[in-house]
This record gives C-alpha cells, structure tokens and sequence, in this order.
C-alpha cells in the first residue's frame, strides 16, 4: 500500500538523518577540543611572554639605575 511505502521512507530518511547528525555531532565535539587545544596553548604562551616582559624591564631597571 503506498501509506506503507511512503511510512518507510519516512523511517528510512529519519535513520539516514539520525546517521548524519551523529556524524556531525562528533565533528563537532572533535572542533571543540582542538579549540579548547589551541585556547589553553595560546594562554600558555601569553604568560611566557608576560615572563620574558618582566625579565626584560627587570634587566632595563638594572642597567639603567
């Protein structure tokens, strides 16, 4: 019957929808944490650069008191 066939495309279409969106979910989730990766290694560098700004005006005062 054809109430029959278009119920299982529908199914069918909600199965490859779910398949897909778990797919990118996952992407996703992989994004994320590289993102986070990159944050945390960027925070990272920024209080090296702090440190070698307070070594520098340290050595600055040092040299000229």
């Amino acid at each position: 019957a054809p109430a029959q066939q278009v119920s299982g495309l529908a199914e069918q279409l909600e199965e490859r929808l779910f398949h897909l969106y778990s797919i990118h979910n996952e992407l996703i989730q992989e994004r994320l944490q590289e993102l986070a990766e990159v944050m945390e290694r960027v925070g990272q560098a920024e209080a090296e650069l702090r440190q070698v700004c307070r070594t520098v005006e340290a050595a600055y005062r040092d040299l000229c008191l």
